[in-house]
This record gives C-alpha cells, structure tokens and sequence, in this order.
C-alpha cells in the first residue's frame, strides 16, 4: 500500500509541474496529428517535363476541346486533372465533371454495393489519387458533397449540356465510337473538355473502340488539338518507357 500511494503522490506532483505535465501530455495523451500532416491546398504550379506534355498543358488552356492520346505514364490524366483544379480555383469554371466507362480491365468484378460513387470509386480511383494530389482530402470531399465536383458516368450523360464546366472524359479508348460522340456533344457554354486515352490498351474489342477514329476526324480542327504523347514522354519508371518500346 505504501509503494502505491507513493507512486500516486509522485504522479500528481509531474501533473502539477507544468513542463512535465506538456511533455506527458504529447507523449501518451496527446492525438492530434503532428502539423505537417495537416491538409493542405496545393496551390503550387505543374512544370511539363517533355515538349509534348508543354503542348498538351497549352492546348487545355486555349482549346475548348483537346484529345490527348498516348501510352500510359505519359501524364495525360494529371496534367488533365491539374489544369481543371486551377480553372476551378481561378473562377473561369464553375464544377468539374469527371467521366470515365465503367469498364474492367479483363475482369468482371460483379455488382458493387453503395450508391453510385461507391460503385464507381474502384475506376476513378486514379482520378481521386490526382485530385487528392492538388487539393487535399478535406477539400476534396467538400467538392464532392456540395456538387462542384460531380461524377458523371458515360451511361448517365445522354441529353446534357455542360456549361461553365470543365469535363474530363478519361479512359476514352474504351468507349465506342457512338459512345464518344454523344460525349463530345454535350460541351456546352464556357466549357473545356480533355478527352485522354490509349488506343493500344483499350479492353474492347479492337474494332469496338472509337478513340482512334475519333481524333483522327478531328485532327486539324481549328478549335481542337489533338495531342499524341509517346513512349519518351513516360514519368514513370524508367523501365515503363523502356518495356512499352517493345510490348
């Protein structure tokens, strides 16, 4: 009993001393996160690191419609994703809606549960690890809950009209050709939309994917730049590059 009460006594003499109290306090009781964890805004610029990835940051800026095509690292989608962020922030659109097919690469993954978002989180996935990048978590999810950024899948975006929009149409080769049409059609009043895809990794049939046919009738355009990307272009790993060369 005596050594118990002793403990006890020297206890409430350190929560009595100030500076010990602050030291146990951090070190046993304290759960906040330490602060460079804290959310952050991000608002830091993107640099292209190739010639190509310059053509394609300009081309969003100044094209109402660009068709961005290359093999996979290339940074169609980010460089996408990041011009859309800073349209957002600087006011000259008012929400981003991101599409994407709901189609598996190969795999039938069944019926997802929850409600649309969740159904589509597991295909949007790169787009969330992108804006998750530029924005934060925490303004991420306020976009999401007050609409300023809407998930819009290809089956739901027939008979729209997108205006003060930015629209980001992302794995596009593997829409069909009708499919991109009727996507292409709903730009509508100050709106920009970035079409970026892979023809050579598309999970339709060949012959099903309109990609391809797509930017080639639209190349040439005056109002459309169509931005192909190839393997040197690649963020990745070094070996990305490499393998694509020769797969």
């Amino acid at each position: 009993m005596a050594k118990r009460a002793a403990r006890r006594a020297k206890l409430h003499a350190i929560e009595n001393d100030r500076g010990h109290t602050d030291r146990v306090h951090s070190l046993v009781f304290d759960r906040t996160p330490p602060a460079n964890d804290r959310d952050q805004s991000y608002v830091r610029k993107v640099r292209p690191r190739s010639d190509n990835q310059r053509r394609l940051m300009e081309a969003i800026e100044s094209k109402p419609l660009t068709i961005a095509v290359g093999p996979a690292g290339t940074g169609k989608t980010y460089l996408a994703i990041s011009a859309a962020v800073e349209a957002l922030e600087a006011g000259t659109v008012s929400r981003i809606v991101l599409s994407r097919p709901a189609v598996e690469a190969g795999e039938n993954l069944g019926f997802l549960p929850g409600d649309m978002r969740e159904k589509l989180d597991p295909y949007l996935r790169p787009l969330w690890d992108a804006l998750n990048d530029r924005m934060g978590a925490k303004r991420l999810r306020a976009a999401l809950d007050d609409g300023t950024i809407e998930i819009a899948p290809v089956a739901f975006m027939r008979g729209r009209t997108l205006n003060n929009s930015f629209v980001l149409i992302d794995e596009a080769q593997n829409c069909t050709y009708g499919q991109l049409k009727m996507l292409l059609t709903r730009l509508g009043w100050h709106s920009t939309m970035v079409m970026t895809g892979d023809p050579d990794q598309t999970d339709l049939l060949p012959e099903l994917s309109g990609l391809a046919d797509i930017s080639r009738r639209l190349d040439g355009f005056e109002d459309v730049a169509v931005v192909k990307l190839v393997d040197t272009d690649v963020v990745r790993h070094p070996l990305v590059g490499r393998m694509l060369s020769v797969l």
